[in-house]
């Protein structure tokens, strides 16, 4: 693994960025932002809890530390939409975040998360995956979108 700053901890150092810049980048504000960073935060919560439930049904690690410790490929449910909805979900808190506190400066630093976790986090965790599932893997990655 590149990384040794669990996903959880990496999003909190991004939302916490996202809140305390907010005085570096323009104000812009619209009628609805309290709403659409609800509707976000929602959202990005669910897909968050649904993909943890669905490694828990399979009995497998959610430890995104430990990725070779994984004993079953989960690509139904929810995975059969994202390879990723745990991460999804923590990039859909950020941009609720970015909507009560700081939409252009926050869409920016969520873009540069999707960049990290990608490179430090997804990456390394596919190649594991490979290793551990071989063409099963493979096809799946073939049929189903890193992130949506």
């Amino acid at each position: 693994m590149y990384t040794k700053i669990p996903p959880p901890i990496v999003t909190l150092i991004f939302g916490l960025t996202i809140y305390f810049s907010k005085y570096f980048f323009p104000v812009y504000a619209f009628d609805n932002s309290n709403i659409v960073s609800i509707i976000f935060f929602i959202f990005g919560f669910s897909v968050l809890i649904t993909a943890i439930q669905s490694f828990k049904r399979h009995e497998t690690t959610i430890n995104p530390l430990n990725p070779d410790k994984a004993s079953s490929l989960v690509n139904s449910g929810i995975f059969s939409y994202s390879r990723n909805p745990m991460y999804l979900g923590m990039l859909l808190i950020l941009l609720s975040i970015s909507f009560k506190f700081n939409i252009s400066g926050g869409i920016f630093i969520s873009f540069l998360f999707k960049i990290y976790i990608t490179k430090f986090q997804i990456i390394p965790e596919e190649e594991a995956m490979v290793k551990l599932f071989g063409e099963e893997f493979i096809a799946y990655k073939n049929q189903t979108r890193r992130w949506i």
